[in-house]
């Protein structure tokens, strides 16, 4: 019950009736016609004009409804709202609105919204960040909340999303990442595969060599020597001769169809309740994917189950992470269907991600010739024109990192990161993000804020130069996340700086490199999970080593 405490004082010569200088009416938590209906009751037993009892009546009432009030909106006032956001239709949302670059327009929206917005598409509610700061309280403040990714329907249908990159955070996925870690990506094991790494790339300069003064596409060029790279740590087998190049571009097809149906809009992601009709038809798709990919997975593993059968604990040598896949499978903490969706997760990261981001560097290089000259100069006092480009020399090929880094600033590869989705309810910038949201984290937008980069459009490699050591790719400073950051970071990024950087280095150590005659650069890019050139780069090699048995 609650007490309104009416003070009456001079009231009483008015009614012709003392009462005392205070009237104490008890009402409790009930909406207003029951405070009236108490007040009249009480009221209309007065002696006196009974007009006058009326209009007190009312006078009491009103005050209790402006206490009411008063009293639910302080209740509701520790209640943080939801973000800003753009308006849309009923049930659809902002869906009508939405553009095929939605990173554009996130963009855009974000200069008349603010830095974290909402928008709810059909029933989903979404969440854009758009600032340093914002990224910091989702992806380390609030770290173990924001640990899930958001999967899309793609996702599941290809091996029920169970690898390292869609496995919800807990015990499979810190057991999986833990396994990756430790047998892909530690010191021992990646000295182990240096040998691995250098024979591909200088077969990659030989590959290049036999077509000096024809036309290459770099990108894909890259993505089979990062295929290669990354299939000898896998499983232990790599590609030679035409195969090389023919398993490689069908390899890549595969993983740019599946890229780009995990990207693709699909109603199922806005309306779960049509999922079962796969309307826009994607989880058709990417099982035709599927079967292919299966026919690689499934000889591989039944190679690696069959080797261990027979040589048990006594198999000598590097043992790739397939090998400890199938152990853990043979102890049941895996099924057949987690490693190959493991060995996928890897193969994309390892291949897709690398070469996209080689090919937007070389198009940055090309561009600018001034830079290109830069990064020879320092190729040559490192390494020198009668050698070939290490590993060893990689750590004093500064400038060359500077670009690599600036590359990675304009064209992220993963420009929106992997939508994160919270575990509970929590308060980030000072709205309340519920549970289950979709939360997109755009980094294109952070990487070419003017607040945050000086001259954010244009390509300067020297900004990275200065305090060299805070510019890592482990997602310490929330400026520049091209990895991403906290708990769902890439956990590849150690194989990832020594691919990149050595592809790069040998590619333009040992040639020179020019467009096609009457060709111009073309840097628009197509967007998807991953950003990738719209049109791909071809370029002409020039051999530049001073000895031609290099290449060989």
């Amino acid at each position: 019950m609650s007490a309104v405490r009416l003070s009456i004082g001079g009231l009483r010569s008015f009614y012709g009736y003392g009462l005392g200088n205070t009237a104490y009416l008890r009402v409790g938590p009930t909406n207003e016609r029951d405070v009236a209906a108490k007040l009249r009751s009480s009221v209309s037993s007065w002696p006196g004009n009974q007009k006058v009892a009326t209009l007190f009546t009312a006078f009491i009432a009103l005050l209790a409804i402006t206490w009411y009030a008063w009293k639910t909106k302080a209740s509701k006032k520790g209640k943080l709202p939801l973000p800003p956001g753009p308006r849309g239709f009923p049930l659809l949302g902002y869906l009508p609105f939405l553009d095929s670059d939605i990173r554009h327009q996130f963009t855009k929206l974000s200069q008349t919204h603010g830095p974290i917005m909402k928008l709810w598409l059909g029933t989903k509610l979404c969440v854009v960040v758009s600032s340093p700061s914002l990224a910091r309280q989702v992806l380390k403040d609030n770290d173990a909340i924001f640990a899930n990714h958001d999967v899309p329907e793609s996702a599941l249908a290809l091996y029920d999303g169970s690898g390292l990159l869609w496995s919800p955070y807990g015990p499979h996925w810190r057991m999986l990442r833990k396994v990756f870690v430790r047998e892909m990506m530690s010191n021992t094991t990646l000295d182990a595969y240096y040998v691995f790494r250098r024979q591909e790339v200088h077969q990659m300069l030989a590959d290049v060599y036999a077509m000096i003064g024809t036309q290459i596409n770099l990108g894909e060029l890259a993505f089979i020597t990062s295929l290669n790279i990354i299939t000898s740590m896998l499983w232990g087998e790599t590609l030679n001769g035409e195969e090389r190049r023919k398993v490689g571009v069908e390899f890549q097809k595969a993983m740019d169809e599946i890229i780009e149906l995990y990207g693709k809009p699909n109603i199922s992601e806005f309306f779960p309740s049509l999922a079962r009709f796969d309307l826009h038809g994607v989880v058709r798709e990417i099982k035709k994917t599927s079967v292919w990919l299966d026919q690689i997975f499934d000889s591989v593993i039944d190679q690696h189950m069959k080797m261990d059968s027979e040589e048990g604990d006594r198999r000598e040598g590097n043992k790739d992470l397939l090998h400890f896949l199938v152990q853990l499978t043979k102890r049941g903490e895996l099924t057949l269907t987690n490693v190959k969706a493991m060995l996928l997760d890897v193969v994309i990261g390892g291949t897709d991600t690398t070469s996209t981001t080689v090919e937007w560097t070389m198009t940055e290089i090309i561009r600018h010739p001034k830079i290109l000259k830069k990064i020879q100069e320092e190729l040559v006092e490192v390494v020198g024109l009668s050698n070939l480009v290490e590993e060893t020399h990689l750590p004093k090929l500064r400038y060359l990192e500077a670009v690599l880094k600036e590359a990675q600033r304009l064209h992220p590869a993963a420009p929106l990161l992997s939508p994160h989705k919270p575990s509970q309810s929590c308060a980030i910038g000072g709205y309340m993000i519920p549970k289950d949201t979709k939360v997109m984290i755009n980094v294109w937008a952070i990487h070419r804020d003017p607040e945050v980069w000086n001259n954010p459009l244009e390509f300067q490699p020297e900004r990275f130069l200065g305090d060299f050591g805070k510019w890592d790719f482990r997602g310490n400073d929330f400026r520049y996340l091209p990895f991403g950051s906290g708990r769902r970071i890439c956990a590849a990024i150690p194989i990832a700086e020594k691919m990149l950087t050595f592809i790069l280095a040998s590619l333009l150590h040992s040639f020179d490199w020019r467009l096609p005659e009457g060709t111009k650069l073309d840097v628009s890019d197509k967007f998807s999970l991953v950003l990738k050139k719209a049109v791909p780069l071809v370029a002409i090699p020039t051999s530049r080593l001073s000895k031609p048995e290099l290449y060989l």
